[in-house]
């Protein structure tokens, strides 16, 4: 039998100063701990863990993608056009290295094209039932429209850890 964690009366919440939390336990989802945890916010780079979801649903870790234009806004591989690299090694740079372009190189190597890819990024959010989110671009690039709560990174971080190879790759140190 597995106990469900719980917060000991009288000890408080901690001293926060983010916007929004919401903290669970992994194995039964139980909450620990939660601030404002419908709160849209800008994503930032929380937009790649839907990145990759989305795209490992349809593509194949041995797949070999195009880069078909140059980003240089914030962390980036520094990836060439015209460069080839398979899905896995860009899934690195996409979780492990925070890499901007590597999220527009699997955005635009979809099998329908970029616009199809982000509308698939929201049917997977959809799907994972978060209800507080939505998605402009792969990145996390500063979009006026685009956001997602501490609640549904949750969602999208429990179903990521489900995933064997995308587990493998965000534990890598």
């Amino acid at each position: 039998i597995q106990s469900i964690p719980f917060v000991r009366p009288g000890t408080g919440a901690p001293f926060l100063t983010a916007g929004s939390v919401y903290v669970i336990d992994l194995v039964s989802a139980t909450p620990l701990f939660e601030k404002n945890p419908h709160a849209r916010l800008y994503p930032a780079s929380t937009v790649k863990v839907i990145t990759a979801l989305t795209a490992a649903d349809s593509m194949r870790f041995d797949d070999v993608l195009t880069v078909k234009r140059v980003i240089e806004e914030g962390q980036v591989m520094d990836l060439v056009k015209n460069e080839k690299m398979t899905f896995e090694n860009l899934l690195y740079g996409l979780l492990v290295h925070s890499g901007n372009d590597a999220a527009y190189v699997i955005a635009d190597n979809y099998s329908d094209g970029y616009d199809a890819f982000i509308a698939a990024m929201n049917r997977k959010a959809q799907s994972l039932g978060m209800k507080d989110s939505h998605f402009q671009n792969p990145a996390g690039l500063d979009n006026a429209t685009q956001y997602v709560s501490a609640y549904d990174l949750t969602l999208a971080g429990r179903e990521l850890l489900k995933n064997k190879e995308l587990s493998k790759i965000v534990s890598t140190k």
